[in-house]
């Protein structure tokens, strides 16, 4: 609106005026999202404040609403969506809410590119040549229970990964578990209050090692340095399916040392973690929205493990020297500010990660602050843009990225 700025949030309680300096032309394959309910927060240009819109200053008879962005793989929000809730208990679905701002003819993201692969690039994905690829995959393994699940998944849900392994390219997804030993707040495969919805539904059963070495192989045999990978959004823990996940290793590592076997994983269950690595895997992605204990615990609430047993599990993974990422669920305000960005580096040195893969916490993230600052008070945000900085300085060796990448 003419008159007034885009603004973005870092935290619950500060706002910043989006520049065009500090924003991005919207990625391909973005997606804008309308805030229901809640009231945007814009900046005033003529009196030089914040200002709560509950209406169109123009036309005080339409009611406006925040819009913000759920923005394309690769990119990791500065801000998110400046907007109030007061009053509002319900929490808003299970997507990230990038700050975004019009400007001339172009909608501009307060975000940052971090990965440019086109790995998850809608563009190079044919609607076409996926059911080509998934017929294919009938024909040659009728009774695979894992390559129909990866169908619906395709087809049904668009998720990338699972198109990736019909149209033969970088990583294929391999879902296992039914169960999950945490309860994440963010789960986006089971949710039971919040007024939350699951985005996808859970995997049903724990397919065969042997189906899970169909896949890997198939993928491998026809891909150059492919990356196969347990632990997705549709399904639990992966650990927790560790009897079909053994033998799957030994068995796809009985054909073949290429391809990069990787786990995606909450990191809880050590001992698995040692006899995995043992087996044939190469590689190792923790999720973490914290390095610090109270703050991991208040998101991933749990249930039969500690903060303490993921430690000892990327502990067994660099001992047996294996690649290891944290998965590091950003939340402007929170992730940037100087208490975390103090551990993290003390974390990073302390556990000799090798990568950091930037995600957008998918997540009602007014509500998220709002519980972290019940934990301890964190401060003002020092900037994404500068904490990446400085962990490149301070870490050369550091990957900074988005995908798990391919190791042979």
């Amino acid at each position: 609106m003419e008159g007034y700025g885009a603004v973005g949030m870092s935290g619950s309680n500060t706002p910043f005026v989006l520049k065009k300096e500090k924003t991005v032309p919207m990625p391909h394959g973005s997606e804008l999202m309308m805030l229901p309910q809640r009231r945007p927060i814009v900046y005033n240009i003529a009196k030089d404040k914040f200002e709560i819109l509950e209406h169109n200053p123009f036309n005080l008879d339409e009611k406006i609403f925040p819009v913000a962005v759920f923005n394309s793989p690769g990119y990791v929000n500065r801000h998110f969506c400046a907007y109030d809730d007061e009053g509002i208990k319900d929490h808003l679905p299970l997507f990230s809410y990038g700050a975004v701002g019009f400007k001339k003819n172009n909608f501009r993201s307060a975000a940052i590119r971090v990965d440019k692969e086109p790995r998850q690039d809608l563009r190079q994905m044919p609607h076409k040549s996926i059911v080509k690829g998934v017929s294919k995959m009938q024909k040659k393994y009728p009774d695979n229970r894992l390559i129909r699940h990866l169908e619906t998944c395709a087809l049904h849900y668009g998720c990338p990964a699972g198109k990736n392994f019909f149209l033969k390219r970088y990583e294929a997804p391999l879902p296992t578990s039914m169960v999950c030993n945490a309860n994440c707040l963010g789960c986006i495969s089971l949710q039971t209050q919040n007024n939350l919805c699951a985005c996808q539904e859970r995997i049903s059963f724990t397919p065969s090692p042997e189906e899970i070495a169909q896949v890997s192989l198939e993928h491998i045999f026809h891909v150059k340095k492919a990356v196969v990978s347990f632990g997705q959004g549709c399904e639990g823990e992966p650990l927790t399916a560790f009897k079909s996940l053994e033998p799957a290793i030994r068995l796809i590592r009985a054909k073949t040392d290429k391809g990069t076997i990787n786990l995606n994983t909450n990191a809880s269950l050590p001992e698995y973690v040692d006899k995995l690595c043992s087996a044939g895997l190469d590689s190792m992605r923790v999720s973490l929205n914290s390095v610090r204990e109270n703050c991991y615990n208040a998101y991933f609430r749990p249930r039969s493990y500690k903060f303490s047993d993921v430690l000892k599990s990327i502990n067994a993974a660099k001992e047996l020297g294996k690649f290891v990422s944290i998965n590091y669920l950003n939340c402007p305000g929170f992730t940037d500010s100087q208490k975390e960005f103090t551990a993290l580096k003390e974390f990073i040195a302390a556990n000799q990660i090798d990568m950091i893969q930037w995600r957008n916490l998918n997540f009602d993230l007014k509500k998220y602050c709002e519980l972290m600052s019940k934990i301890e008070d964190y401060g003002r945000p020092l900037g994404m843009k500068t904490i990446i900085k400085e962990l490149s300085l301070h870490f050369p060796n550091l990957i900074h990225g988005y995908f798990n990448p391919p190791l042979f």
